[in-house]
């Protein structure tokens, strides 16, 4: 890649694949929405790199992120989880995911999609920042913060309004890259 990535990223070959192949931009797939949003609640108190060198991990005991099959997850299954070493281990982080599939499901009875509900924060448009610093970066935002009591409402858990950012910015609902990264144009 020509020009200066974010230096989030750093040089690690996983983070800087997801920076140049995945992170800002614009997503709409259902299950991948729900995989990001659960997964930026267990980085809370972590770094992102934790997460990502974990994600294969998650979606293989997670069942590939699919709502209806998660939100079934026994306690006995959710016990197997909080032992298993390739996740984060944190029943209440691990009770969340479960919990998250449930309320996605009871939030499309009413709303419909999901993809649809989420997007509209946004009103359904990427928002294009134009930053030229990490230091420039909010860590939330008003519609992050109405984003987060929404879904609070709905019974979703670990979407407090720095989470919904990191999830506006890792599925492009907001582009984040810094002006001067490749990516900037390419998400925008």
């Amino acid at each position: 890649m020509k020009g200066k990535r974010c230096s989030w990223c750093g040089d690690d070959p996983l983070y800087v694949t997801y920076h140049d192949t995945e992170w800002g931009r614009p997503d709409r797939d259902r299950t991948h929405l729900f995989e990001c949003l659960n997964l930026e609640g267990q980085q809370a108190g972590l770094s992102w790199i934790t997460v990502l060198k974990k994600r294969e991990h998650y979606r293989k005991v997670f069942a590939g992120f699919n709502p209806e099959k998660v939100a079934r997850f026994s306690q006995s299954k959710i016990d197997k989880l909080v032992a298993d070493p390739g996740i984060i281990r944190h029943r209440g982080k691990v009770e969340a995911i479960v919990g998250n599939a449930q309320a996605l499901l009871a939030l499309e009875k009413v709303e419909g999609a999901f993809s649809d509900w989420i997007w509209a924060f946004v009103d359904d448009t990427p928002q294009r920042n134009r930053f030229t610093s990490l230091a420039d970066v909010p860590g939330s935002t008003p519609v992050s913060t109405a984003m987060s009591k929404a879904l609070k409402k709905r019974g979703f858990r670990f979407v407090g309004p720095t989470t919904c950012y990191a999830f506006m910015q890792a599925v492009g609902m907001v582009n984040d890259h810094m002006t001067a990264c490749p990516c900037y144009k390419q998400c925008g």
